[in-house]
């Protein structure tokens, strides 16, 4: 009788006919192959995943090495053709964020002005041809060349600080407009029309990026144009984790 109370009851009779029973260890141990199995599948799933993401990783990190490398690279070019024109133009080069920074906004433009000054014309005449063939070495890697305009966050002294950032804003975007279309007329630069067209944009900023030295506003180095290099490496970025 112990017997049967720890086993199904193997063979039992219905006339001619008999009917095969598993034992609890046999049912036990089917059952503990599927859990195995449904185990194994999981971990394989894991492993993979794990390695997938790995990968992605691995990709990243390539892709943020060669952004690195190439930034220094337009850097280096940036330097290489216009390290000895800085001082005279009022500008220097920002190798962080790949800006070439014109910071002498009397020699720009007048006061409160959209049209561009004289002397700020004979500098692009130079500066730009040049830029341009800079940047086209590095074409493939270029999303955009922005012409950024900034202002201080000031206007005169009747004016309220709300009243004062969209009129810096207007200010801001006239002067940037004015930049992109005097050097897109630049007969030196006509056969690199198209390219113009799809990479450099203007941007005007009002004081919403103001220089700042020691806590406080330093207005004149506030008013400045700048071309500003973006690379596509963010691009590449994104369509990795998008799985594009």
């Amino acid at each position: 009788m112990s017997q049967n109370k720890s086993s199904f009851l193997k063979r039992k009779s219905h006339g001619n006919e008999e009917v095969q029973w598993l034992s609890v260890s046999d049912l036990m141990s089917g059952l503990m192959m599927v859990f195995l199995f449904i185990s194994i599948a999981l971990m394989r799933n894991a492993f993979l995943e794990r390695d997938k993401v790995q990968i992605e990783k691995d990709k990243i990190k390539y892709i943020a090495l060669a952004y690195q490398k190439n930034q220094g690279a337009i850097y280096d070019g940036l330097m290489e053709e216009f390290e000895q024109d800085l001082d005279k133009w009022g500008a220097e080069i920002n190798k962080d964020t790949l800006s070439f920074v014109f910071t002498s906004p009397d020699v720009l433009f007048a006061r409160g002005d959209i049209a561009i000054r004289p002397q700020f014309k004979a500098i692009l005449n130079d500066f730009f041809p040049r830029y341009l063939n800079v940047l086209l070495k590095f074409s493939d890697s270029i999303d955009e060349a922005r012409i950024e305009g900034h202002t201080s966050s000031i206007w005169n002294s009747g004016t309220t600080v709300d009243a004062a950032y969209f009129k810096n804003m207007w200010l801001s975007q006239g002067r940037t407009r004015s930049v992109l279309q005097y050097v897109y007329l630049l007969k030196s630069i006509r056969n690199n029309k198209d390219w113009i067209k799809k990479h450099i944009s203007a941007v005007g900023f009002s004081s919403s990026k103001v220089v700042m030295e020691n806590g406080v506003e330093n207005h004149e180095r506030s008013r400045r144009v700048t071309f500003r290099v973006i690379t596509n490496a963010e691009t590449q970025i994104r369509q990795i984790i998008e799985g594009v």
